[in-house]
């Protein structure tokens, strides 16, 4: 799940570590919780698989200050000191990351993989950051199918398991008020749902109009 996430965000750029784990907290939200302990070895997965390959940018050299009067003894030995750590500082560069073409084809390979081993809500949302990077067909048919899980879902929480009698009723009036917080959350969703698929049924109506007329 995290090596779709960092593929996904150097397609559109080439990313240090640092701006990486930034844009993966703002892209993916704070309950993901990315670490610089999940991260690195992740980048490293990549960089042995071929999917993304270092960046490494030409130090800027910064000129030791130019003494302006005669100084000796400990004071000569400070200056010289800092102008070492000064042009020590400038030599050293973050690595940066960006993809090549295998990383390419894997990116749209985990964007059409089967989630069955990833949360559900959790690896939509995942995709769906990213599903620009995957075939428009594809895209609409991962839509379809998270809208079939979210009718799915919805009609449990009104039915049993069965999908022949009603669901539990309680008389802790907690315990209800979160089940139907659950039932009108799981319908709010998948009115959004539906509003992507149309965007994205309209998306593809336009280009195809554009494609016969060309």
């Amino acid at each position: 799940m995290l090596e779709l996430a960092i593929l996904g965000l150097l397609k559109e750029q080439p990313l240090h570590g640092y701006e990486l784990k930034k844009r993966l907290g703002e892209t993916l939200g704070f309950l993901w919780g990315v670490s610089y302990g999940s991260l690195y070895p992740a980048l490293r997965r990549l960089e042995r698989s071929g999917a993304i390959e270092i960046v490494a940018p030409a130090p800027a050299l910064t000129a030791a200050p130019v003494p302006t009067g005669s100084i000796t003894g400990d004071r000569a030995a400070a200056r010289r000191l800092g102008a070492n750590r000064i042009g020590a500082s400038s030599r050293r560069t973050r690595k940066a990351y960006r993809i090549t073409a295998a990383g390419e084809t894997q990116l749209v390979e985990l964007l059409l993989a089967d989630d069955e081993r990833y949360d559900d809500e959790k690896a939509f949302a995942l995709k769906l950051a990213f599903c620009r990077h995957a075939p428009a067909d594809a895209r609409l048919r991962f839509l379809e199918e998270r809208r079939d899980a979210l009718r799915a879902e919805l009609e449990r929480s009104r039915t049993g398991r069965s999908g022949k009698e009603r669901a539990p009723r309680t008389n802790d009036r907690y315990v209800a008020s979160l089940l139907e917080h659950r039932a009108r959350s799981t319908a709010r969703d998948l009115e959004w749902v539906e509003e992507l698929i149309a965007s994205e049924r309209d998306s593809a109506e336009v280009l195809n109009q554009e494609g016969a007329t060309a």
